[in-house]
């Protein structure tokens, strides 16, 4: 048995490897960066890994879904899930969150740093598949739901995942093209009021374009 399965997830040396760990993978990814350069920055003995993970890789594993739960601890999908609201609030507050979490400036920027490094050139240890069926799974499920509501029936599960899509890829915009929005058109995502009236722009355009698809009738689908 791996000392890691006797050693409390609060543990301070643990947690300290893991804050260590997410800023180097996030800046180096997963090959260039060594278990000894992640002991030195966390304080702890080269051994400290295997004691508590058991191998780079399993560290490497949990640091993404650390870095995935922290970042939904502080933006939450709570109210994007309430099904008691309307789904264009619904909708309004899980594109608030995803925007902030991406353009998050503090230490969580990191997060979404390692995280797009993950999706663009996966590991071979497969912790993207661990956190895609853990995490961004429900979470896409999530945004296929309130994006049915809004459509009404008649359209495919695949109109449904083309749709969420449609609606993340305008987020993604902007954490991927950051540094060119900064030069040209610095005033829309300066500070996190401007971040939130830039998601609630994104949000007014995906509900009209919804609500619009709710009044036409479905394309027909063609074999092939």
């Amino acid at each position: 048995m791996n000392a890691s399965n006797d050693t409390p997830r609060h543990d301070p040396t643990r947690k300290r490897l893991l804050q260590a760990a997410l800023e180097i993978f996030a800046d180096k990814g997963f090959r260039d960066a060594t278990v000894r350069e992640i002991c030195a920055r966390a304080e702890v003995d080269v051994a400290s890994v295997n004691y508590h993970f058991g191998s780079k890789e399993a560290l490497y594993s949990e640091v993404l879904g650390f870095a995935y739960r922290e970042a939904s601890e502080r933006y939450p999908y709570t109210k994007a899930g309430d099904k008691s609201l309307p789904p264009e609030v619904r909708l309004r507050h899980f594109i608030g969150n995803l925007l902030g979490r991406m353009l998050d400036d503090t230490y969580l920027g990191r997060h979404g740093k390692l995280l797009a490094r993950e999706l663009a050139d996966p590991t071979p240890t497969g912790a993207l598949d661990q956190v895609i069926e853990t995490t961004m799974k429900p979470h896409c499920e999530l945004l296929d739901g309130i994006v049915a509501e809004l459509v009404g029936p008649g359209y495919s599960e695949a109109d449904m995942h083309r749709l969420g899509l449609s609606v993340v890829g305008q987020c993604l915009m902007y954490y991927h093209s950051r540094s060119l929005i900064d030069r040209v058109y610095p005033e829309i995502i300066a500070t996190p009021e401007d971040i939130e009236r830039t998601a609630e722009h994104i949000a007014r355009f995906s509900i009209a374009a919804l609500k619009h698809l709710h009044l036409e009738k479905p394309a027909p689908h063609r074999a092939g």
